[in-house]
């Protein structure tokens, strides 16, 4: 069986830009993800973290960083497709959180990037789950 957790965040540190109007520097996205091995007795698991920063020339506009887990019984095995679904699910968890903290905000007419699932390696993570 897999469970997975409520999403945590755990920074949302938000700074209006300093020149909301300047054109001349243009706003930039990074997302990361990382991935985080749990065990227990008799469980395993992962966490998946998510990175969102956001950023206009040198000035910082947000740091926004959240994760969330699965548990599963040990004895179950996990391929790469359930994988991938984790990962989109957590990843969809942590673009919805954006969607609704970002009202009101310099951002709120911002998406956040589409999770590029070529990047992902899914070995070392599968290795984890092992």
């Amino acid at each position: 069986m897999i469970e997975q957790t409520a999403l945590n965040v755990t920074e949302w540190y938000y700074h209006p830009p300093m020149n909301p109007g300047n054109e001349d520097e243009k706003l930039a996205c990074f997302v990361t993800f990382d991935v985080m091995k749990k065990r227990a007795s008799t469980k395993k698991g992962i966490a998946c973290r998510f990175s969102c920063r956001y950023v206009i020339g040198k000035e910082t506009i947000l740091e926004y960083i959240a994760d969330d887990s699965y548990v599963i019984d040990l004895e179950d095995q996990i391929d790469k497709n359930e994988l991938m679904i984790m990962i989109r699910n957590s990843y969809s968890k942590f673009n919805d959180e954006f969607d609704s903290r970002k009202m009101g905000t310099f951002l709120q007419n911002k998406t956040l990037m589409p999770l590029d699932e070529t990047t992902i390696d899914h070995e070392p993570i599968l290795q984890m789950l092992v």
